[in-house]
Parts: C-alpha cells; sequence; structure tokens
C-alpha cells in the first residue's frame, strides 16, 4: 500500500494520491495556518474509524442476508495533550442502521469489527479507547 503526498500552495494543503488514483486532500484550519482546503490528518483518522468499521459492518450483515436500507455513522475523537503531540484518547462511534436487521446481528457486526476486523480500529488502539454503539431504526440497541 503506496500514497503520494504534493505540496498545493505556500501553506498546508496537500493534494494525497494513493496507487489506483483516488485523491484526498488534507490542509490545516486556518487558526494554524491553513487555508481549510481538505479534512485535517486527525480528521482522515476518524473518517478511516467509521469508513474501515462501516464495511465491516455492511459487509457482515450482508453475508447474514440483513437488509440494509440505511447506514449511517457519527464518529467524535477526544484528543489529549502528550509532549508535543495531541492523540486521540478516546473516540466515541454511533451506527445508525435502518431496514430489517435483526438486533443481535447489528449489535455482533459492531463488535466484530471493533474486536477483530477493523484494521484502523486496531492501529489506534494502542493509544485510544474506542466506544460504540448501534442504533436501530431509531432504538439505541445493548451491546451483546
Amino acid at each position: 500500500m503506496k500514497v503520494t503526498l504534493n505540496r498545493v500552495n505556500e501553506n498546508f494543503h496537500f493534494e494525497l494520491k494513493n496507487e489506483r488514483g483516488h485523491i484526498v486532500n488534507v490542509d490545516a484550519r486556518p487558526d494554524f495556518g491553513g487555508n481549510d482546503m481538505g479534512p485535517s490528518p486527525m480528521e482522515l483518522v476518524l473518517m478511516g474509524v467509521a469508513g474501515c468499521s462501516g464495511i465491516d459492518m455492511i459487509s457482515i450483515l450482508k453475508k447474514q442476508r440483513q437488509e440494509i436500507t440505511s447506514f449511517k455513522a457519527d464518529v467524535e475523537g477526544e484528543r489529549v495533550q502528550v509532549g508535543d503531540a495531541k492523540p486521540f484518547k478516546d473516540i466515541q462511534v454511533v451506527f445508525y442502521l435502518e431496514g430489517t436487521i435483526k438486533e443481535d446481528k447489528a449489535s455482533k457486526a459492531a463488535q466484530l469489527s471493533f474486536e477483530k476486523y477493523c484494521s484502523v480500529a486496531k492501529t489506534v488502539e494502542p493509544t485510544a479507547t474506542i466506544h460504540y454503539k448501534v442504533v436501530l431504526n431509531g432504538s439505541p440497541l445493548e451491546k451483546i
């Protein structure tokens, strides 16, 4: 796996491209001297958690023949000062699923994603605790 980075302007706007040609713009916020032309690297980490676990959950639920009509997630990260860096300390993920999906299967899919499959979660796990919950058809589920 490889990505390349190209500086776009005199500040912190970068264009990143993967080997398949997909492009993502990254920038710093104006209060840090950026132009806000894309998400920050730390926002990309949260996006990675959402995307990775989303792929896992949908894959698991499709294999179990569950009918997903809508899938969304909110991810929030709390950072902590460690020396000069501010890594994530806690990450909260809330999945919103709609469709003909059994509660136990939705809960188990989230559990399997974070405990077994999600490589992004496993990457941040040494420094951040990930908490998650599933809301199915408007009702929060208890974890199994």
